[in-house]
Formats: C-alpha cells, sequence, structure tokens
C-alpha cells in the first residue's frame, strides 16, 4: 500500500487558512522587518557602528536591557504571589482586586506615566516619603532605621533622600506597572490546573510545605512563569508612553532606546534610527530565543 503523502483533515480549509496566516503575518510582521533591514543595509559598517557605538546609544541600551530585566524579574516574584492568592484563597473583594490587575491593559500608557510621575515626583505621594526640603526639616523614618541620622530629624541645608521620578528607579517601576498583568495572567491558568491531590499525597508522604513548593508546585508552573516573564520583558523592552513622563530623558542618565529611535525619526535621520532598532532587534531576538529554550527544557524535563 503506498504511503500517503497527503493527510486530509476532518476539518475543511486547511490550505485556505493556511494561505491567509502566512499572508496576514507576511505583511504585519515580515515586511516591517524586512524594510528594517533594507534600510541598514544602505550604510556602510564604518557608519553603523559609529552610530550604535556612540556613548549615548550605549547609555540607552544598558538602562533599557537591565531595567526591562529588573521589572520582568521582580514582576515574576510578585505576579506569582498575586496569582497565587487569587487562585488559591477565597476572601471579600478577590474579584475587584482581579479586575484591577488589567488596568494597565486598558490604560493609556500616557495616561499611566502622567500618573506615576505625579504620585513618584517630590511633592508626590509616595515621592514625598523619600524627599526632604531643606526649608522644611522633618523627621525621617529611613535615616531612623538606618541609624544615619541618631535623632531621626533631618537638619536643614541641601535636599535629602531618593528621588523616584526622574530617575531610573521610577523607569523600573513604569515597566513593572505595565509588565505585572502578562505575569499573573499567564500564570493563573497554570495553578488552576494545578491538582491539588498531588500536594496532599506529598504532604501524606512526610513532604513539608517547602519540598512541596519546589519539588511538585514550582516544576509545574515554570514553564507558564517562564512564559509570562518573557512577554513582560518583551513589553518592557518596547515600551514608550509610560517612561518618557518619568524617565526625565535626560542623556547618559535616563534615555531608553525607543526614545532615541523618536528622536533620530523626528531628525529626519532615518537610517540611525533603524540602525539602533536593528541592534535593538537582534538583542532582543537572541534573548528570546535563550528564554524559550530555557521554557522548552523545563517543559520537557517538567
Amino acid at each position: 500500500m503506498p504511503f500517503p503523502f497527503k493527510q486530509h483533515s476532518v476539518l475543511p480549509g486547511f490550505g485556505l487558512t493556511l494561505g491567509f496566516t502566512l499572508t496576514y503575518l507576511s505583511l504585519l510582521v515580515m515586511l516591517p522587518l524586512t524594510t528594517l533591514a533594507i534600510c541598514t543595509a544602505t550604510m556602510s559598517f564604518a557608519d553603523f557602528w559609529k552610530i550604535v557605538s556612540s556613548p549615548q546609544v550605549v547609555s540607552a541600551y544598558k538602562l533599557s536591557f537591565g531595567a526591562s530585566f529588573l521589572a520582568a524579574s521582580i514582576n515574576a516574584v510578585f505576579g506569582f504571589i498575586v496569582a497565587w492568592t487569587l487562585v488559591r484563597y477565597k476572601f471579600p473583594g478577590r474579584r475587584f482586586i482581579d479586575a484591577l490587575i488589567d488596568i494597565p491593559f486598558a490604560m493609556p500608557t500616557a495616561v499611566s506615566g502622567i500618573a506615576l510621575t505625579a504620585i513618584c515626583a517630590k511633592n508626590g505621594w509616595i515621592g514625598s516619603l523619600f524627599w526632604f526640603e531643606p526649608h522644611e526639616p522633618r523627621p525621617c523614618w529611613i535615616a531612623s532605621w538606618t541609624g544615619f541620622e541618631p535623632h531621626g530629624i533631618l537638619p536643614e541645608g541641601e535636599p535629602y533622600g531618593i528621588e523616584i521620578a526622574y530617575s531610573q528607579i521610577g523607569i523600573v517601576i513604569a515597566l513593572i506597572f505595565i509588565g505585572l498583568p502578562f505575569v499573573v495572567r499567564t500564570l493563573q491558568p497554570a495553578l488552576e490546573d494545578l491538582d491539588k491531590e498531588v500536594e496532599e499525597a506529598a504532604a501524606s508522604l512526610g513532604a513539608t510545605r517547602r519540598q512541596t513548593f519546589w519539588r511538585i508546585i514550582f516544576p509545574s508552573v515554570f514553564p507558564a512563569l517562564a512564559t509570562g516573564f518573557t512577554l513582560a520583558l518583551a513589553r518592557a523592552l518596547g515600551e514608550y508612553g509610560s517612561v518618557i513622563f518619568i524617565a526625565g530623558n535626560m542623556p547618559l542618565e535616563t534615555e531608553i532606546v525607543p526614545l532615541l529611535i523618536i528622536q533620530r525619526l523626528d531628525q529626519f535621520n532615518t537610517p540611525a534610527a533603524t540602525a539602533i532598532a536593528a541592534v535593538m532587534l537582534a538583542a532582543s531576538s537572541v534573548l528570546m530565543l535563550c528564554i524559550n529554550l530555557i521554557q522548552w527544557y523545563a517543559r520537557r524535563h517538567s
């Protein structure tokens, strides 16, 4: 009996849907990436290297990748706690808290950036707790805890404290805000599908809560956690609207890569913008590939 080279599916229309999918993805994904590569290839390697290796661009790369990785890591830890609380516990207001998770999805990024800047500024609700003006000495609980000020009173003179807005700390806070829903929404289905009888069996065999978590729960949900971390990292790397307001956009200090790309486009310097974007795309692709390999390994051995 000859081997059938073509296997017919029960559902018809495979060829039509596959062609539509490839065409749709080519127009939305492959065409812009191809245009980016073509625009970058128009310049010589010397000009390309001069643009991407300038101190301003290198500083922006370090800040974008460092802040994005830190924010995604924080979201992976606290997002797991939030998802675990929403799935495993029943308490008043749980649905309201669950709805709050989606606010960064629905809120425009510019609005979230303005709101975070307002509360994290020196005179904001949160920023005022960490910053003290010289004309108004107040008790400093930070100094009292650290021991640098024995009486806990700030002397008059220079301002003292931690500046959150218009600094790298503010950038990380903004990236945490927009990336948290990705981790929580990815982990919730995995935690809901986790069989509680397995945990009860481990407890009946003498396993402690810590052993149950690290040997049963965490390996089961790690692929979902890695997926949420990847989504939060990808969103943070390309974030623009919520960061430019709270960053301050100071050269060599709080400039992110998307801001540099926008500046080059405003200056009608398209080759420079595409060169910076190409390096960002290549580095992001390598980073995502490494994370996906870790995720694939975890799924294979879980």
